[in-house]
């Protein structure tokens, strides 16, 4: 290439370098990288270690969280918002939404649940797609609750039946994912 050529590729400015986001923006990026190191440094002992980061700045998170002094742990987010640069905050962010209830697979998995909660209100069928999916169900308890479910709706009384509908298919849903029948179980137990 020549020379000449070279000279036609440049942007129209003067240093022929590509523009650097401007002051105002750095500053809201390091703003943002701050506030989260302040979720993680939230976070208990357990959530942390299921964050993906690197060592340093794991070690940096925790021992923010022994600090007690005020200037003491100021000093340490700012070591840890630097730490925090050079880090790609995205599956950081990832996790803490996980935690926080907000990512797009658990925010799907709530709409499927509710849907198939609004099927089963409307078409008692609905069990059957219900016991392929989750034969370990307790049908008889779905039945009553959908007939209790409906009266609450034609008495204008509070959707107790409806909204345990979903709490019995969240923790169905969750006991196919993780293995943890037993614990729902134990939990619908506890509660009558």
């Amino acid at each position: 290439m020549s020379h000449a050529h070279d000279d036609e590729m440049l942007p129209d400015d003067d240093s022929g370098f590509p523009e650097r986001p401007s002051k105002s923006q750095r500053k809201r990026d390091m703003h943002a990288l701050q506030d989260l190191g302040e979720q993680l440094v939230a976070l208990s002992l357990d959530q942390l270690k299921k964050v993906p980061m690197p060592d340093s700045l794991a070690d940096a998170v925790r021992e923010a969280k022994r600090i007690t002094s005020h200037e003491g742990r100021r000093r340490q987010m700012q070591y840890v918002g630097k730490l925090m640069r050079n880090v790609d905050p995205a599956p950081i962010q990832a996790q803490l939404d996980v935690f926080n209830g907000i990512s797009k697979a658990e925010i799907a998995r709530q709409h499927r649940l509710e849907r198939l909660r609004a099927d089963l209100i409307e078409d008692e069928k609905t069990l059957q797609a219900i016991g392929e999916q989750w034969p370990e169900a307790d049908f008889q308890q779905l039945r009553t609750l959908r007939r209790n479910a409906i009266k609450e709706r034609e008495l204008n009384k509070p959707p107790r039946a409806f909204r345990e509908i979903f709490r019995i298919l969240r923790d169905l849903d969750a006991g196919a994912g993780d293995g943890s029948e037993a614990d729902a179980a134990a939990e619908d137990a506890a509660e009558e």
